[in-house]
């Protein structure tokens, strides 16, 4: 039987550089070193962002499943993420509107960032780093730019020099598969503009002016660095200046990795990043999501269902459930029918896994278990495939139904992969919660609900009509169902 590390070389990966699947090969054999863009903390993380940093935990946990030392860095961006390229960044804007200090939005937001994405039971990256902790590197970086030509300053402000990049060193754009030509028939009036050679250059490093709140010191004055720089310095300090996996929204490859590539190469004449991985967007109700128009929701809203777009709430790990019914690359469509959808085939996976220990044991098999699992891996290497691999979980849940039901049995041998298999690939890949009461917080929810059935089962004893229907109506209006059966009583939180 194969071991998990055997599967390693069948791994295929969609490289958005390439536009082709490419069998995966690390620069370093049996280690993987991995960046994604993290949040910019300047508000309430939305869903479509937790949608990537799910997909890329996934990714995360699926390495590491085979047996890959996984470095994987995701950054916080809480200085220079600037609006259209212009003199004001997020935090700076955001902090200014709410009379507070930038950093102070930054705790706040990066608190949020992390609760959430614990709720959603993500692994945290192996290392965080934050952009204002990586100032002087940035200065260092656009210095080392200027020198090699590449770059030029204007009052303070030092610009990426596209256009030369273009012709001595390599063709910018060729991630997003766009062309200067067009890029310059596209070019749209900007502030600050003014001071570029060329519209398409875009800030290393831009003058602070005197309203503005965040700043250092620089050869150049005082000012704060561009937002693509961060990514740059972060990611090469610490997987260095060739690695093998970036990733992030679908809505970064341009412009900000197409400059991340520029200034990658442009620092030491290497392709930064083997492997371009980027997760597709999330819309709802087959419209996009946008604040502007309100069609939008925030995890918390979900989860609470304090909101006016669904009839009931959702756990997290329905959320992330749902997540998983859609490859990474596709786009993800967001409804109450498709949640439902979710919590239902969570809930099947959940039950049959629950079953595996009461399947008899017998001496011939029903169930080919070994090529069940070989499918499951060959779903997972076709570039993370989780839809694909979610449908052979379910034929693996309807055969122990089967079995269960009284249709055959398993060696003890074949039991034993079946249940290790279940295990590994619902909670140790996919990062579902073990049981349906997730978090600390419910810990005690569990006992308490126990309590009062053991209360009402009293009641029918004692014929306590009354008693017993009003502890199974009030649990009821709490979103808690309890299902009376031969083997006693069980709930469902709902």
């Amino acid at each position: 039987m194969k071991k998990p590390e055997d599967y390693r070389k069948e791994l295929k990966i969609y490289n958005s550089l390439t536009g082709t699947k490419e069998i995966f090969t690390p620069l370093v054999p049996g280690h993987v070193g991995m960046y994604v863009c993290g949040p910019t903390v300047y508000n309430h993380v939305h869903l479509g962002n937790v949608r990537t940093f799910v997909s890329f935990d996934v990714i995360y946990r699926y390495f590491k499943h085979l047996g890959f030392k996984v470095r994987y860095v995701r950054n916080i961006t809480d200085a220079g993420h600037l609006e259209d390229d212009s003199d004001e960044d997020k935090i700076s804007k955001k902090a200014r509107l709410e009379k507070t200090e930038p950093m102070e939005i930054v705790q706040k937001y990066t608190v949020d960032f992390h609760r959430i994405l614990d709720k959603m039971n993500n692994l945290p990256p192996s290392i965080e780093p934050t952009a204002t902790g990586h100032i002087i590197e940035q200065i260092e970086a656009t210095k080392a730019i200027l020198e090699k030509g590449l770059a030029y300053e204007v009052n303070g402000s030092v610009y990426f020099d596209v256009i030369k990049y273009n012709k001595e060193v390599d063709r910018y754009g060729k991630l997003s598969g766009r062309k200067i030509e067009e890029l310059i028939a596209r070019t749209r009036e900007l502030e600050g503009q003014e001071e570029k050679r060329n519209p398409q250059d875009f800030a290393l490093w831009k003058r602070a002016k005197p309203q503005h709140i965040m700043r250092w010191p620089s050869p150049w004055g005082e000012g704060f660095p561009g937002w693509h720089l961060e990514c740059t310095v972060m990611s090469t300090k610490y997987l260095g200046e060739q690695f093998d996996i970036h990733g992030g929204g679908m809505d970064l490859k341009f412009p900000h990795h197409e400059c991340e590539i520029a200034q990658g190469k442009a620092l030491s004449g290497k392709d930064p990043v083997r492997y371009w991985m980027h997760a597709n967007m999330l819309t709802m109700n087959g419209k996009k999501m946008s604040k502007s128009t309100g069609n939008t929701l925030l995890p918390e809203e979900i989860f609470s269902g304090n909101n006016d777009k669904l009839t009931k709430a959702y756990s997290p790990a329905v959320v992330r459930f749902f997540f998983l019914m859609a490859q990474y690359r596709n786009v993800l469509d967001l409804s109450e029918e498709a949640l439902e959808s979710a919590e239902k085939g969570l809930k099947r996976l959940w039950e049959a896994y629950g079953k595996i220990d009461k399947i008899p044991q017998t001496g011939r098999d029903g169930f080919d278990v070994e090529k069940w699992r070989d499918s499951l891996y060959e779903a997972m290497n076709d570039d993370f495939n989780t839809p694909v691999t979610l449908a052979r979980m379910f034929e693996g849940a309807k055969a122990v139904n089967k079995i269960t039901s009284g249709e055959g049995g398993l060696s003890h041998e074949s039991k034993a992969l079946l249940k290790k298999t279940f295990k590994e690939f619902m909670f140790d890949i996919f990062g579902l919660p073990e049981s349906r009461i997730e978090g600390e917080e419910n810990k005690n929810l569990d006992g308490v609900i126990r309590v009062l059935i053991a209360l009402r089962n009293e009641a029918r004893k004692q014929k306590n009509w009354e008693l017993s229907d009003k502890i199974r109506d009030e649990l009821a209006a709490l979103g808690i169902k309890l299902k009376d059966g031969k083997e006693g009583t069980e709930y469902e939180i709902q």
